[in-house]
């Protein structure tokens, strides 16, 4: 019997049918990317299109409307009147939240003289909040004829009408209303600097100066209160509390050798000039009521007038 299976096999094989493979209108990665457009589009126009809804809906409604002065808080104020600050936000009532201009609001409050910084703050939906630091007043200053404060930067600001602070502080005079602001400034940093010496050693020697002449950046000249009467106290332009403890120490001595203390000049090291600012004939006076004392002119006496000079000289070691 013949095996059919065991047959050799042809060396003729046929070629398997292929099988058709059905190609799409666009490649594959194109087809990738044109997918994940669609998908971002379909992401992103619903929410441009929900943003806009929003945007509109915050824009226009009646919701997002200042109604009144009453939807602005102001914080922060203690001599800046609200009214001051409502002059500034007039503009803003019955405007919508989201078009007050805030930064510009802030700048047009700093111009309030009493007003170091402003912040502004949106509260929804109608509401403004306006936080106000106020200037720390280091001084009184004399402009003019008025009392004035100001600050350690040169700004200064109206004594308030209804104050609720009291301040205790030296008139400041030698400033005058149109001088820059850039002069004042380092006039200032003068004037602190002398109250930081004189108030460094513990004595508070500042409580005792009833008005500083700063019109001479190398001469600051400073009253000085006394119950026997005040004394213009010339202390240069650096070692302000050197200067004036010679001055403590002293001053009874020289109103025991002078008649009338008026003024004393301790700009120089090692000497002291008594009245200076005195007139010739009182220096003259005082000179013959005191002939024993140790003083002697502080210059040469004029050839026209064979008077002495106002001021008087004392050395001290």
């Amino acid at each position: 019997m013949l095996d059919l299976d065991d047959e050799a096999e042809s060396p003729f094989l046929r070629g398997q049918k292929r099988v058709p493979v059905r190609r799409g209108a666009l490649p594959r990665r194109t087809a990738s990317k044109v997918k994940l457009i669609l998908q971002i589009v379909a992401v992103v126009v619903p929410m441009a299109l929900l943003w806009t809804g929003l945007a509109r809906y915050a824009t226009q409604s009646w919701r997002f409307r200042i109604d009144s002065s009453d939807n602005i808080t102001i914080a922060g104020t203690n001599n800046v009147s609200r009214a001051q600050v409502l002059d500034v936000m007039a503009s803003d009532i019955d405007r919508n939240i989201f078009f007050v201009p805030l930064e510009q609001r802030k700048k047009q409050l700093e111009q309030i003289p009493w007003v170091q910084s402003a912040s502004l703050m949106r509260l929804l939906p109608n509401r403004l909040k306006v936080v106000i630091a106020e200037r720390t007043p280091v001084a009184f200053v004399q402009i003019g004829s008025r009392i004035q404060l100001i600050d350690a930067s040169g700004v200064i600001m109206d004594v308030p009408a209804n104050q609720s602070t009291r301040y205790s502080f030296p008139v400041i005079v030698g400033m005058s209303e149109n001088e820059p602001l850039s002069t004042r400034v380092a006039r200032m940093k003068l004037y602190m600097q002398l109250v930081k010496e004189l108030d460094s050693s513990g004595a508070h020697y500042s409580a005792d100066l009833s008005d500083i002449d700063l019109s001479d950046p190398d001469d600051v000249k400073a009253t000085v209160t006394d119950p026997h009467g005040a004394v213009l106290v010339h202390l240069g332009s650096s070692n302000f509390l050197e200067h004036f403890k010679v001055y403590v120490a002293h001053v009874q001595e020289w109103r025991t050798q002078f008649h009338h203390l008026e003024s004393v000049n301790l700009r120089y090291d090692h000497q002291v000039i008594v009245n200076p600012d005195s007139t010739a004939a009182e220096a003259a006076q005082q000179a013959v009521a005191k002939p024993s004392t140790s003083a002697e002119a502080a210059a040469p006496t004029p050839p026209a007038a064979p008077k002495k000079t106002p001021g008087k000289t004392k050395k001290h070691k």
